[in-house]
C-alpha cells in the first residue's frame, strides 16, 4: 500500500475493485486525486462482510465526514460486496450506481453495474467504466475498442452506445499453455523476436483450423532445430492472437480501432493489426479508469 503524505481533505472516494487489487482514489474539489491507496486485497480475497471494514482501514483518516464512494469491478459481481446487474447492449455506458448499505454512516457506497449481451452470451465488468472514461474523452468516437487483458475484449461503439462486443481468453491461454501444458518447457520469460511474432500471425489468421496442431510445432521445432526461447514465445502468442483476429474480423475490418494500453501487449494487437493493413492507435489507459470513474460521479451529483 502507498501513502504519500495528505494534501487536503477529500469529496469523494473512486475505487477500482479488480479479482486480485483494489486501486482507492481520495479525491479533491477539482475531480483530481490528492493521492492512490494501491492494495492486494481484491475480491478473490474478501467476504462480502469483509469490504465495508477493508475500505475503512484503507482510507483511515480520509473519512472525516460521509463521502461518497464509487465503485466499479468485481466488487460488483455475485462474489462481491453487493451484486450491481448487469444492463444489457446495446447501452449506454451504465453510470447508474444504487446505493449500497453499510454500518458506517460515513460511507456513501455506489457500485457500478457491468453490461451483458445476450447474443452470443457475453459479460463484462470493469471494462465499461474504461470505455466510459474513454468516451468522456472522445464523446463522439464510432468504431471499436480493444481491450486487451487476460479476457481481451472488443467492443463496438456508436452514438455514444455499446452496441455488441466480444470476449477472448487469449491472455489466459497463453498463461496456461505457457506455465502447464509442454510448451513451458520451450519458453522462456524474456526475449522477444518481431519477425516470428508476424509470421505466426500471418498463419493462424489465414488457416485458424491449424492452431492446435501449430501450437505442437514450437514444441518439435524447439527440439528438433533448437529454436530460441524468445521466438518460441513470440510464435505462441503470435498463433493465439491470429486465431483471434480471425475470429474478431467482423469488428476490426475496415473499422477505426483505438487500443486502450501502452504496454507490451497492446502493441503486439497494434503490430497485428498494421500488418493486416488496419489502422489502429495506442491510446494510454493508466487514468481512462479513473476518467469513467469521475465521470459517473458526475452523472451521480447531477442527479442529486
Amino acid at each position: 500500500m502507498t501513502t504519500p503524505a495528505k494534501t487536503d481533505a477529500p469529496k469523494w472516494i473512486a475505487a477500482d475493485w479488480g479479482t486480485s487489487h483494489l486501486r482507492l482514489w481520495p479525491m479533491g474539489d477539482d475531480d483530481r486525486p490528492l493521492r492512490r491507496i494501491d492494495s492486494d486485497l481484491g475480491m478473490s480475497r474478501l467476504t462480502p462482510e469483509a469490504y465495508e471494514p477493508t475500505l475503512l482501514n484503507l482510507l483511515g483518516d480520509d473519512l472525516p465526514e460521509t463521502l461518497p464512494v464509487i465503485i466499479c469491478g468485481m466488487a460488483g459481481s455475485r462474489q462481491g460486496w453487493a451484486e450491481a446487474p448487469y444492463v444489457e447492449t446495446p447501452c449506454a455506458v451504465p453510470f447508474e450506481a444504487p446505493q449500497v448499505a453499510t454500518r458506517d454512516p460515513r460511507l456513501r457506497v455506489h457500485i457500478l453495474p457491468g453490461i451483458k449481451q445476450m447474443r452470443p452470451p457475453d459479460v463484462m465488468r470493469g471494462e465499461e467504466t474504461q470505455i466510459g472514461g474513454f468516451l468522456a474523452k472522445e464523446p463522439g468516437f464510432d468504431g471499436v475498442i480493444c481491450l486487451p487483458g487476460t479476457h481481451n475484449k472488443w467492443v463496438h461503439v456508436s452514438a455514444n452506445e455499446i452496441v455488441s462486443f466480444r470476449t477472448f481468453m487469449t491472455g489466459e491461454l497463453f498463461a496456461l499453455i505457457g506455465s502447464q501444458s509442454v510448451l513451458r518447457h520451450s519458453l522462456g520469460d524474456l526475449g522477444w523476436d518481431k519477425a516470428a511474432f508476424a509470421e505466426a500471425v500471418s498463419d493462424t489468421l489465414s488457416r485458424p483450423a491449424t492452431l492446435t496442431s501449430s501450437l505442437f510445432t514450437l514444441r518439435a521445432d524447439s527440439l528438433l532445430n533448437g529454436t530460441g526461447a524468445d521466438v518460441t514465445r513470440a510464435r505462441l502468442s503470435g498463433l493465439l492472437i491470429g486465431a483471434e483476429l480471425a475470429a474478431a474480423r467482423p469488428y476490426w475490418l475496415g473499422q477505426d480501432i483505438v487500443i486502450l494500453g501502452e504496454d507490451a501487449v497492446a502493441g503486439a494487437y497494434r503490430d497485428a493489426l498494421t500488418a493486416q493493413g488496419a489502422v489502429a492507435r495506442l491510446v494510454p489507459a493508466g487514468d481512462i479508469t479513473l476518467a469513467g470513474l469521475t465521470a459517473a460521479y458526475t452523472h451521480l451529483k447531477d442527479k442529486t
